[in-house]
């Protein structure tokens, strides 16, 4: 199995169109595609800036040439979840015809979408590859070739895969970003490199909030990691 993590600019996507225009993102776990008819089907998440940023949103989305509708399903403030139904795109015919199939979720922001997707064969791939870039523009973040042992340990352990990555969805965008310069500046090496003075003052935040954010965002990981370790172990059973 080869598998890419692909950065894709789509031309005839209505949510990458609607990232451009507004300050918003989309993500989206669920999907189906009615090949009947052509149409993807997403449940997806919707989240602005602002309630204003999310309600321009989802004007835009709702006016867009290949956009074939959508139900809100709910709203909270400045996140929403719809039911959403788009015409297949350029990229998205692309992947099926080459027995191409998606692995992960998309994530969909300033334009740009990240797309996780599988080919059986190296060749396969690279022909795909090909022929997305006559009407796409999109960088390949990461290329894995997994054995069939591999694969095989990816399928069992799916769910364990599934819970760290929602714990690091669960992180507050400040919560995130502290912990990644918590860690790029060395605060959790022995000796230490940086200490909550030298991050608070990176972030110009007093010492206390560098510590809750922290804190929170340990608390957050750490809670999922214990679940994943408990559905590894009950795997082994």
């Amino acid at each position: 199995m080869i598998s890419l993590q692909m950065d894709m600019v789509q031309y005839d996507c209505p949510y990458i169109d609607t990232t451009v225009e507004h300050d918003v993102s989309f993500s989206a776990k669920q999907w189906d595609f009615n090949t009947a008819r052509e149409l993807l089907e997403t449940r997806i998440m919707v989240r602005g800036a602002d309630r204003g940023a999310l309600d321009n949103a989802l004007t835009t989305l709702g006016t867009h040439d290949n956009m074939r509708g959508y139900d809100l399903i709910k709203r909270e403030g400045e996140v929403a979840l719809i039911r959403s139904r788009i015409g297949q795109t350029d990229a998205m015919r692309v992947i099926r015809d080459r027995d191409g199939y998606i692995t992960g979720p998309f994530e969909i922001a300033d334009g740009s979408e990240t797309w996780h997707v599988g080919f059986d064969r190296q060749s396969t791939a690279d022909g795909a590859l090909s022929a997305l870039s006559r009407n796409n523009d999109f960088s390949v973040e990461s290329r894995d070739s997994m054995d069939l042992e591999e694969y095989s340990d990816l399928m069992r352990n799916v769910g364990a895969a599934t819970t760290l990555l929602n714990a690091c969805r669960d992180l507050s965008a400040v919560e995130r970003e502290t912990l990644r310069t918590a860690v790029s500046d060395g605060y959790f090496t022995t000796p230490r490199d940086a200490t909550l003075s030298t991050l608070a003052e990176e972030f110009d935040v007093s010492k206390m909030a560098v510590s809750k954010n922290l804190r929170r965002g340990q608390r957050k990981l750490l809670g999922r990691v214990t679940e994943a370790m408990d559905d590894l172990d009950a795997e082994d059973a």
